[in-house]
């Protein structure tokens, strides 16, 4: 497989491009390599390929990752149809006279891959927040998520009970209607949804009293969502198929957890590795000493050796985080401070002084070893 090439480029903007700069070049680049107007070879290729820029750098979150984490880590989180969800494609598309939904199914096939947002509920977001304990074991979490189901008392047809829908007259049940547009000297078949049935195919002459005639009602679910063990900040779990449920029936929507990890008082995340800072006193930088040192599994001992300066790491193998969807676990790097007294008794200070003078006498005489 080729290797990608980096959005920015591809599109042809500067890394802080702003958002309407991005679409103002993918409307000129999709003009250029529309397949409807551009017969080479590759033209459906290169418009595959700015379509996927335009669809990552358009979402402030998804850009945001790929920033962060460049291809490989993206595309590690994202399947091609998490990357084109929700991009507005269909408005650009249409004002510069250009089909929408035929050619991305085209493109990726028509299971499995992009789907148009009518035809699906819609995705929701949750933001999870964690402790480093929870991410670093795993955990099951319950979280209530409102969100449209299903009325139950029409069965989702939106028509009160003992009546049913009619097809609508205009579309024919179809639920979209086709203009004939003109561009220039070539005519376009417009697909819009049809305005007497709001695409639904259908009219209710007697609405559900519960739902309002929608098929549709708010309700807060509780869902259970399996925290793998080693996930890091800013990952998104997709729940399939727990999102909104759609007004026509067909498949609903996705639910997105975004998880965040909660700063911890002991600890700091570096990928797989935790960072902790350990302050002990000069005399056991000094001389040496044993301390306790925090992991996540609970204490451990640490020897520090004599003559420790401030600033020196100490490696704990395997005391990190466990690899996400991998082996192993990362680990602990305990960073020394020396810890200065802000006040001292008279006997501390006698003995420091004492110290300080002895220490000044040995440097003396390594000066004069040198002529200094």
């Amino acid at each position: 497989m080729a290797e990608k090439r980096d959005y920015y480029e591809v599109l042809g903007v500067s890394r802080n491009a702003s958002k309407d700069e991005i679409k103002d070049s993918y409307r000129k680049l999709a003009m250029q390599y529309h397949p409807d107007r551009n017969k080479a070879a590759d033209a459906e290729d290169k418009f595959k390929e700015i379509s996927e820029a335009y669809a990552v750098l358009s979402d402030s979150q998804k850009r945001q990752q790929y920033d962060t984490l460049g291809h490989a880590g993206f595309d590690q989180r994202y399947t091609a149809e998490d990357i084109f969800r929700g991009a507005d494609f269909e408005s650009i598309l249409r004002d510069i006279g250009f089909g929408f939904g035929d050619l991305f199914r085209t493109f990726f096939g028509g299971g499995g891959g992009f789907r148009e947002r009518s035809n699906r509920g819609q995705d929701l977001a949750y933001n999870l927040e964690l402790t480093l304990e929870e991410a670093a074991k795993g955990t099951e979490k319950e979280i209530v998520v409102p969100r449209t189901e299903k009325c139950e008392v029409c069965g989702g047809s939106g028509a009160s009970p003992g009546t049913s829908a009619k097809t609508c007259p205009k579309c024919n049940g179809a639920g979209k209607v086709r203009n004939m547009r003109k561009n220039s000297f070539v005519m376009y078949v417009q697909v819009t949804p049809c305005a007497e049935c709001r695409g639904r195919g259908t009219l209710i002459e007697s609405p559900c009293k519960k739902c309002d005639g929608t098929g549709l009602v708010k309700k807060r679910r509780k869902i259970n969502v399996k925290i793998p063990e080693g996930i890091d900040e800013g990952y998104q779990l997709r729940l399939r198929g727990e999102g909104e449920t759609a007004p026509n029936g067909s498949e609903p929507g996705d639910l997105y957890v975004l998880v965040h990890i909660k700063p911890h008082e002991l600890f700091m995340r570096e990928g797989d590795n935790l960072w902790h800072v350990l302050m002990i006193g000069y005399p056991q930088a000094a001389l040496g000493a044993e301390v306790s040192v925090p992991t996540l599994d609970g204490l451990t001992t640490v020897k520090i050796k004599p003559g420790t300066q401030a600033g020196e790491n100490i490696r704990l193998k395997g005391k990190g985080m466990p690899r996400f969807r991998g082996y192993g676990k990362g680990d602990l790097l305990v960073r020394v401070g020396i810890s200065v007294p802000e006040k001292l008794t008279s006997k501390q200070r006698a003995l420091l002084e004492q110290l300080a003078e002895e220490f000044n006498q040995d440097i003396k005489s390594k000066k004069g070893m040198f002529g200094f």
